[in-house]
């Protein structure tokens, strides 16, 4: 039987015979108390390839980005979001729900980005009828998308102009990198505070990344304390991490060449729509009517094949995903829309 090809996330990854290996090995203490060496080791090297004074792991993503927004914004207070962004949209409504911090939403532009006249404009005036505007948080990538460095620029300037902090969630953001072809403390410079993921494109089990100066790091550490994030012997996990900052990088390009060939071969497919040309990272985006959705899905399934989706399907992929594995799944997709009959036609 072929082995199982899943593309719902890039989070869904093994842990590599080295980080199984480094995690058997990894030297512990107790990280509540900083005792913890090899978390220590993780937070020291993520501290330094993006650029900041310090550095917090985290149990996951969600918390981390939860974490920034409560280190910069006190209750009360606001942080500009995209609709679509997951600081918004997918992590829970934490910020409210924990920090009594209210979002303003904006919608996301087809690239990703915010319009930053919008920005502006979505700024509250300094006076008691109204939240105070604290935040300005930004996604890279959103989508799959790349943020161009000019436009980072132009947002971190905006900030600085109306004295917002800006945080990024760059779970994503060495993909972001390799894209670009710039060392990721390039694009983190800006950003007072960045999060990013250890458990997707790097391939890591468990674990986010939240870096920034040192005294923004302290709050964030007390707050991870009363959210119940305090670890024990966290060297364990850390030690997968390690390894992926240090072995896993530069290999996401190979993710990126995969989603191409994957938007190449889809793209012969009409009733996807899919355009090869707008893949930028290691995600291709389509849509499909709901039932015809389900029926692909069953199909695959019963091929070994992993997908999902909601409002848009998307396949992700990642290190567990080669491109014979790509080959693979272009085939049974034309082969289950060569005997299934279109919407239209029926």
């Amino acid at each position: 039987m072929e082995r199982t090809i899943d593309l719902r996330s890039d989070t869904v990854t093994k842990p590599t015979p080295a980080m199984r290996e480094a995690m058997a090995r990894a030297e512990v203490g107790d990280d509540v108390y900083g005792e913890d060496p090899t978390v220590n080791r993780l937070q020291a090297l993520s501290a330094d390839m993006l650029g900041k004074e310090a550095a917090l792991f985290t149990s996951s993503g969600t918390q981390s980005n939860l974490l920034a927004v409560m280190s910069h914004c006190e209750r009360g207070d606001e942080y500009i979001v995209g609709q679509m962004a997951h600081t918004y949209r997918y992590e829970g409504g934490g910020a409210a729900v924990f920090g009594s911090i209210q979002p303003q939403p904006l919608d996301l532009r087809e690239d990703g980005t915010l319009d930053l006249r919008e920005v502006a404009r979505a700024i509250k005036p300094n006076d008691f009828h109204f939240a105070r505007t604290r935040l300005l948080c930004l996604e890279n990538t959103q989508g799959g998308n790349v943020l161009p460095l000019d436009y980072i620029e132009e947002a971190a300037a905006l900030a600085r102009d109306h004295d917002l902090s800006t945080h990024l969630d760059g779970a994503r953001v060495f993909n972001a990198a390799v894209k670009l072809g710039v060392p990721v403390r390039t694009i983190a410079q800006p950003f007072h505070t960045v999060s990013f993921c250890l458990s997707k494109g790097l391939g890591a089990p468990v674990g986010s990344i939240l870096v920034g100066a040192k005294e923004l790091i302290d709050k964030a550490r007390r707050w991870r304390k009363v959210l119940g994030g305090g670890m024990r012997q966290a060297g364990i996990l850390a030690a997968a991490g390690i390894v992926a900052l240090t072995d896993h990088v530069d290999r996401l390009a190979e993710d990126h060449a995969n989603a191409a060939r994957l938007a190449q071969g889809l793209a012969e497919i009409e009733e996807l729509g899919i355009n090869p040309e707008k893949v930028q990272t290691n995600m291709v985006f389509f849509s499909l009517e709901k039932n015809r959705f389900a029926a692909l899905q069953h199909d695959l399934r019963n091929q070994g094949i992993l997908i999902s989706g909601r409002d848009k399907v998307r396949l992700v992929t990642h290190l567990d995903v080669t491109k014979d594995d790509v080959e693979r799944v272009v085939r049974a997709f034309k082969e289950h829309f060569r005997h299934k009959p279109s919407v239209s036609g029926r």
